[in-house]
């Protein structure tokens, strides 16, 4: 794993983790030992996500264990179109309404939302009827939304408007530019960056975070993957949270303290409320 980088000199929430994935031939961390390497520079509370039945059973089961831990649970959109030619995606998202019900740690429905990078035409039907199903969900339940977002920008957006957005929408590992930014904050979302803002190529997505007030962003690992900048291509961390927090002050041209205090109250609103020790 990569060396621990200098905390943060005020605390940030991971709000996009899988703490039970691991990546390639580099294992995840004990969750005992990611909490406590995440704790050490800062990221003090996290929210894990499930993406598919067993990992959102995880999901909750760590929340109840974890007092820094709060739970996301859907099914991912490339999972739908699977479980529907297994004629299972009713029975499916009954148990992610039932897993959203079962306990006030579930603070949000997520990750759901549309993937057109891992999944061709024909499986789109299936991910639009899933992700409509998820988004009346959280506002039935009124959970946050968090929405995965490939290749997809404006089937997205025409779904949210289509079904009605709930109040609290977060928009995952943002990976659209300026415009697309102001779409979707425009209809109230927040939105999360991931290491990705700290590549090379990813100027684009820097114009993005420019234009996004500082009362909308968050900050996300999406563990074990995207991993910033100088440790791109290994597992990743939400110890290495800070990494990507100091790229997105030195891209907005604010004071590291105030973009953390931004990003933890931010955070709190968008999941409803704060949570932990």
């Amino acid at each position: 794993m990569p060396e621990v980088p200098q905390p943060l000199p005020h605390p940030v929430v991971d709000n996009h983790c899988h703490l039970d994935i691991g990546r390639g031939d580099e294992a995840g961390l004990p969750v005992e030992e990611a909490l406590a390497r995440a704790a050490s520079v800062g990221v003090t509370r996290i929210v894990q996500v499930g993406c598919d039945l067993p990992g959102a059973r995880w999901a909750v089961e760590t929340a109840a264990a974890h007092p820094q831990v709060v739970a996301a649970v859907a099914l991912h959109p490339k999972e739908a179109p699977r479980i529907a030619a297994e004629g299972r995606l009713e029975e499916a998202l009954a148990e992610i309404e039932r897993l959203a019900r079962s306990s006030d740690r579930v603070r949000a429905i997520g990750e759901t939302g549309l993937d057109y990078f891992r999944t061709g035409p024909e499986g789109r039907a299936a991910q639009h009827g899933s992700f409509r199903a998820h988004i009346a969900l959280a506002r039935a339940l009124d959970r946050t939304l968090v929405i995965h977002d490939r290749d997809a920008h404006e089937d997205v957006v025409r779904l949210i408007d289509e079904v009605g957005a709930p109040d609290r929408w977060v928009m995952h590992c943002f990976s659209g530019d300026a415009g697309f930014a102001r779409e979707c904050l425009d209809r109230g979302a927040h939105l999360s960056f991931a290491g990705t803002v700290t590549f090379k190529n990813a100027e684009p997505l820097r114009e993005a975070l420019r234009v996004t007030p500082l009362d909308r962003i968050l900050v996300e690992t999406d563990a074990p993957y995207l991993t910033p900048v100088p440790h791109r291509g290994r597992t990743n961390a939400s110890y290495l949270v800070p990494l990507t927090v100091r790229s997105m002050a030195a891209t907005k041209g604010v004071d590291l303290e105030v973009l953390c205090r931004a990003i933890e109250a931010n955070t709190d609103a968008a999941f409803g409320g704060p949570w932990g020790m």
